[in-house]
């Protein structure tokens, strides 16, 4: 098995948790993201988005992180509780991996990430939608009242919300407003070092990237603007 990824991007990293709570071994290839790697054709041979991670299952090419989490669990380890039958179990546990995808990250990256490594700027919207996702993410958990983001054990739908939330630690945005979820992030760094040991690397990375910003000159991406050096 191999896992595409790169080592700062918090949906590779999610998928490395997992494979690590799962204790599956994996090969990791580290995609050259300054270089454009991805953009490649020879990359979009494994996956046409263009997008990373991908998962090489000995020939089978899955992308998109989430479902690459679901696979690792409904495969090689269908009763663990990481990913659990019951149905409305399971349900939180989707609504959490799709919640992370579609808003919280989504708003974190806009606000955290692309100005990192493209031609954007921080603006009070993008601080707004970002406030909205957290207020989202506080209420809940305080709705659920359990110790992680979807049950008093940890789920799979963790992985892809801390790794999304240690982008806002390497930018030193506080959590103080959103006691929940800092008290969730604070707790999983405490109770799984050896998952946090993966997630903080990639921390580290964006932080130093925050202060000086990659050298992205080798790539010509199709949709966003490249600084000028």
């Amino acid at each position: 098995m191999k896992l595409y990824g790169v080592s700062d991007g918090p949906p590779s990293l999610a998928v490395r948790m997992a494979l690590k709570a799962l204790d599956i071994p994996f090969e990791l290839v580290n995609v050259d993201y300054c270089a454009g790697e991805h953009l490649t054709e020879k990359y979009a041979e494994i996956n046409p988005q263009k997008e990373i991670p991908v998962l090489d299952d000995d020939g089978f090419y899955l992308s998109e992180s989430i479902a690459i989490l679901q696979y690792l669990c409904d495969k090689y380890r269908p009763d663990s509780q990481l990913y659990p039958k019951d149905p409305k179990a399971r349900a939180i546990v989707n609504h959490r991996l799709n919640f992370n995808s579609a808003f919280y990250y989504s708003s974190i990256s806009m606000y955290v990430m692309a100005p990192i490594f493209f031609d954007y700027q921080r603006t009070p919207i993008g601080l707004k939608k970002l406030n909205m996702s957290l207020e989202a993410f506080e209420t809940y958990m305080k709705r659920s009242g359990t110790k992680y983001a979807a049950a008093d054990y940890l789920t799979i739908a963790d992985f892809p919300l801390v790794t999304a939330t240690l982008c806002l630690e390497a930018i030193n945005f506080s959590l103080d407003e959103y006691t929940l979820v800092k008290a969730w992030y604070a707790n999983f760094k405490k109770e799984y070092p050896d998952l946090w040991a993966i997630g903080e690397g990639g921390m580290k990375e964006i932080a130093e990237f925050e202060k000086n910003p990659p050298d992205l000159s080798r790539m010509v991406h199709p949709i966003h603007p490249m600084r000028k050096n």
